[in-house]
């Protein structure tokens, strides 16, 4: 196998590594592109395993970059999200359904509550299933040391993380109830899918109008969504969309995306909203949805 082929046979999973790492398409695909061009002055008799030295590479150019986008993201307006991302779901699709919850926008904003280091061990080790000298050696560490990081990473997610996952269709019928709910304006039928203290948060990124801070309870935030209907929504289409391995709603308004929204669903009910309505964030959705017209 030559060396492009090494490169574009592991690409998927450096590109999967690099959007958890960063939760930005545009980012993960830049370590992407500079891990190949890493790849390219890197001789291949030196090279024992091309997944761990192209994963090597990817990783710590995703810490660095974290590291550096740390103080953007402490100035951001509002809530910063991740860039959501179109998926496709199958029944062939095991590698994805297994890493949809690893893929959610719930889980990419929770992982913001880690560091760089944190964040790149917790993944590399439960999501990706490296072993622990692999991963010392990709960030410089003990596998000792990972240990202690990924124990400590555990622990700030601990009360963070649904305990029991809600299966797919059961997330598919909660978000088509929540559409339907909206669309029709209804108050008590969106009341009786949220739960008490549903969280909904929103990222104009100062672009747009948006909730600067997180609304909490159910009242407020299904009657903020049909305020937001009647005043700026009445004539829009919204359909429902794989959105990061998981159902979610794209929204138009005179022909363009007007918000992309997912949900967290717990004991059958929404304990989390999150709508990303920064137009630079929705731009490459609304190009793939032109192509595929």
């Amino acid at each position: 196998m030559s060396s492009l082929d090494d490169f574009n046979h592991h690409r998927p999973l450096l590109f999967s590594i690099a959007y958890r790492m960063l939760g930005t398409v545009t980012d993960a695909e830049d370590m992407v592109q500079e891990t190949f061009l890493r790849w390219q002055q890197t001789a291949n008799s030196t090279v024992r395993s091309a997944k761990t030295y192209l994963t090597t590479i990817t990783t710590r150019l995703c810490i660095d970059h974290l590291r550096s986008a740390r103080v953007q993201r402490e100035q951001y307006v509002g809530t910063w999200l991740p860039e959501p991302m179109l998926t496709q779901q199958s029944e062939n699709s095991t590698d994805l359904m297994e890493l949809a919850d690893s893929l959610s926008i719930a889980f990419l904003t929770v992982m913001e509550r880690l560091s760089p280091i944190e964040r790149a061990v917790f993944l590399l080790r439960d999501v990706f299933e490296y072993d622990y000298d692999e991963i010392g050696q990709m960030i410089g560490k003990s596998p000792t040391n990972c240990r202690q990081i990924l124990r400590r990473a555990k622990q700030h997610l601990a009360d963070q993380r649904p305990r029991f996952p809600v299966s797919r269709p059961q997330q598919k019928q909660v978000t088509s109830q929540f559409l339907d709910a909206s669309t029709k304006g209804d108050l008590q039928d969106l009341l009786l899918l949220l739960a008490k203290d549903v969280t909904f948060c929103s990222d104009g990124g100062g672009k747009v109008i948006a909730a600067i801070k997180p609304i909490h309870g159910a009242v407020k935030v299904a009657r903020m969504l049909l305020a937001i209907r009647r005043k700026w929504l009445l004539n829009s289409v919204s359909h429902l969309a794989d959105i990061n391995g998981q159902p979610g709603i794209i929204q138009y308004l005179d022909g363009r995306i007007h918000s992309v929204m997912t949900f967290e669903i717990v004991d059958g009910c929404i304990q989390s909203i999150y709508s990303v309505r920064n137009p630079e964030k929705l731009e490459r959705i609304g190009q793939e949805i032109s192509l595929e017209k």
